[in-house]
């Protein structure tokens, strides 16, 4: 199974607040579609967490975990903003995104069906979409059967 590591609050997002628009600056996902493990980075963006509520909109605390697999998604599409007619109508003033989550000028892996873990299982990430060990992997498969 593949995998992307994302850091907090991000992956956060991606398994339990609609974010489907993973921006890059480059395409590491190349033609691989398919299911992809979210890992949870053992950094933060600091300056993303600061500015974050601690308590999400239904009042529960937000809960952060790092250096895990959160759950999994399903890649769908990855395309480059400024080329993507859908993502950015004509880049000026009255252009739309392909997702409120998109940034311009970067590469959009767009994500779908969120699956999140029950537990979070610990592994050590890598940069790029890179592969679960075996025994990771089985893990996450027997916890989202």
């Amino acid at each position: 199974m593949r995998a992307l590591t994302v850091r907090q609050p991000w992956a956060l997002h991606i398994m339990q607040s609609g974010k489907d628009v993973e921006n890059r600056s480059r395409n590491i996902a190349g033609s691989y579609r398919g299911p992809v493990a979210i890992h949870a980075a053992l950094t933060a963006d600091e300056e993303a967490l600061r500015r974050l509520p601690m308590r999400a909109p239904n009042g529960i605390p937000r809960v952060f975990h790092y250096g895990v697999v959160l759950g999994v998604v399903d890649l769908v599409d990855v395309h480059l903003s400024d080329t993507y007619a859908e993502c950015w109508d004509g880049m000026n003033e009255h252009s739309t995104q392909c997702s409120p989550w998109a940034l311009q000028d970067n590469y959009h892996l767009v994500l779908a069906n969120p699956r999140p873990l029950k537990k979070p299982i610990p592994v050590r990430g890598r940069l790029g979409l890179w592969t679960l060990p075996d025994d990771i992997a089985a893990q996450v498969e027997e916890a989202l059967s």
